[in-house]
Order: C-alpha cells, then structure tokens, then sequence
C-alpha cells in the first residue's frame, strides 16, 4: 500500500488565497492622485498676490494706490483665490453630501424631538446641496413625512444661509473670526427661529394640498454607494456648483473691486454705520436683493473695507442669502400668507438682533 501523501491532498483542496481587492487598490490610487492635487493647489495659492501685483503693475502698466490700480489688484488676487478655495471645499463637501440624500435627510429629521430637531436640522442645513429655492420643494417633503413644522424651518433657514460657499468665501476674503462669527449666529438663528414658530403651532396655515400628502420614509431604501461614487459626486458638485456661481463669484468681485478702488473711504461707514437705523435698513434692502453668497460676500469684503460696520453688513448679506423675494413666491404655492408673513418676521428680527449685537460688542 501506498502512503498517503497528506501534504499534498490537503494543499489540492485548499480555498486559494484571494488576490489583493481591487477596491484598496483604487483607494490608494485616488488618495495619492488627491495628495499630488493638493500639493499642486497650495502651490499655485501662494503665488497669487505676486501674480496680482504682477498682472496689475508690469503688465498693465498701472499706477500702484491709483484707483484703477487697486480696483484691479483687488479683482486680478481675490478671483483666483475665491475660484479655488470653492472648488476645493466643494469637492470635499460633495463626497460628505453622498452620505446626506434628501430621503436619508428626511429620515433623520422625522420623528426627533422638536428641540433636538431644530439642533439637528440647523447641522443638516450646513451639508445638504439646496439653496433658499431648491430648499422649498424638500421643504414640502419634509412635512409630508411627519417632521415637525418647526424642525423643518429651522432646516429652510439654515440651509441657504449657512452653506459652504458663504463659509468659503468668508474665509477666504474676511478671515476664520468673521467665518465662524457668521457660522454660529447663522445656527443661532436658524435653530431657534424654527422653535419659535413650532411653539406657535401654525400648521393649519400649510396649504391644504400639502398637508393632504403623505409619504412613508421609512419605505425609501439608503443609497449604498462605493467610494469611487463618492468621489464621484465631489467632481459632479464642482462642475454644477462651481459651474453655476461661477459668473456671479466674478460678477462680486467686479462690484466689489469698484468699490474698493473708487468709493472714498468712510462713505460707506455713514450709510451702513452703527446707528440704530443703519441695520434695519440693511435688512430691508437686502430682502428684495437675491443673491447667492458667491455674488454678495465679494461686496461685503470691499463694504468693510470701507468702514462699513460689521454688524450692519452682516444682517445685510444674511437678509440677501435667507430672505430673497424668489424664495418667499415660491413658498406661497405651500404655506398660508399669515406664516410666510411669521416667517419673515421671526428670521428678519433675528437677523437685525445679530446686527445689532455685533455694532455692540465690536
């Protein structure tokens, strides 16, 4: 009898080894290509107040401290900057929102407590990809599942007003102080605007055909995407959201640079100053203004630039962001005059508290 070879038997019906997944490979591709990106990004950043001193004074020949001179200096350093600064962060945000879908927002919100949900609503805001119009329509499914009239406000408020490209931009051209001034007081306002017209319990001014729908969360599956998606949907987000504000991200530059280089210092400090008129007068012009933060944060750079104060201009840009006319015609086809008009006054008084806090303390 022959032996058996149990060595060889045991090594014939073995389970093969598996070969590296493809799937950690594709990671660690994209990863070095991101870090390769973001070398090329920084380096090209720190090179753009030479470039705009070089495009303003050798190769236009301007007077430097002329006014054309600073209007162009201002334009040719703050639309690069501004340009690139959105393209990064709303890459990063655009693979963050892959995990935020409407349903899923809708689920997390539905059912919360309307304290807690106006926190949590007022957070969402930051991360979804709606403005103060795109916002309505969600607004709508909102409601139908069940989320707390207030709750969903606090979501509308926050979520044009509170976005990365304001953040972005106030960063970029103002600084983190004025960044995370407006971040928080923006919160504020959107958490508790929304419990203040939950407590008034005013859903019988919804339009009945919107309170007549009704849609099961619950029933809508998760989207189960790979990373090589996600990333995906950051690209997709620079080329709509960038592709879109673009125009208007050059357009308040251009205002702003006019601003800069021809309007005399302290005229805007005696129109949007610190009396107790200036900021109410901000929010009222501001309203029928509409505009995206990529158009207005440009001018409120050269507003402050000009010795306007801050308080004031900071109720203006969030009366132009959160308050604009095309949000408030599209909200009548889904609530009752009386709450649109609560609306506005709730978010309106909030906004010129912030105003006047600010003309106070700074």
């Amino acid at each position: 009898m022959q032996p058996v070879n149990l060595t060889n038997q045991h090594n014939s019906n073995a389970t093969p080894q598996p070969a590296p997944p493809l799937a950690a490979s594709i990671k660690f591709k994209f990863f070095l290509t991101g870090l390769a990106g973001l070398g090329l990004w920084f380096s090209l950043y720190w090179q753009l107040q030479g470039l705009a001193a070089y495009l303003a004074f050798s190769l236009l020949g301007l007077e430097p401290g002329s006014h054309l001179g600073e209007a162009m200096l201002f334009f040719f350093y703050d639309t690069p900057k501004v340009l690139m600064l959105l393209t990064l962060i709303v890459y990063g945000v655009g693979v963050l929102r892959s995990f935020f879908t409407p349903e899923r927002t809708r689920k997390i919100l539905a059912g919360k407590r309307e304290s807690v949900g106006n926190v949590l609503a007022a957070l969402l805001g930051i991360v979804t990809p709606f403005c103060s119009c795109s916002a309505v329509p969600l607004f709508i499914g909102f409601v139908t599942a069940g989320v707390p009239l207030g709750v969903t406000f606090s979501f509308l408020i926050s979520a044009p007003m509170v976005n990365e490209v304001a953040l972005v931009l106030l960063y970029g051209l103002l600084g983190w102080k004025v960044a995370a001034l407006y971040l928080g007081t923006g919160l504020l306002i959107a958490i508790l605007a929304g419990w203040t017209i939950g407590r008034l319990g005013m859903e019988e001014h919804i339009e009945d055909w919107v309170r007549e729908m009704h849609v099961n969360a619950s029933d809508i599956p998760d989207q189960k995407l790979t990373w090589t998606e996600r990333f995906g949907h950051g690209k997709t987000a620079v080329r709509e959201i960038v592709g879109k504000v673009w125009i208007y991200v050059v357009l308040g530059i251009a205002v702003g640079a006019g601003i800069h280089g021809y309007v005399p210092e302290g005229l805007m400090a005696s129109i949007m100053g610190k009396e107790w008129w200036a900021v109410p007068a901000a929010v009222l012009v501001g309203i029928p203004m509409y505009s995206n933060a990529a158009g207005i944060v440009p001018v409120v750079e050269a507003l402050l630039g000009k010795g306007a104060a801050l308080g004031t201009v900071l109720a203006f840009m969030m009366a132009v962001i959160a308050l604009s006319l095309p949000e408030t015609i599209i909200l009548r086809k889904v609530l009752k005059p009386r709450l649109i008009a609560v609306f506005i006054g709730v978010v309106g008084t909030g906004i010129m508290l912030v105003g006047y806090l600010f003309n106070i303390i700074i």
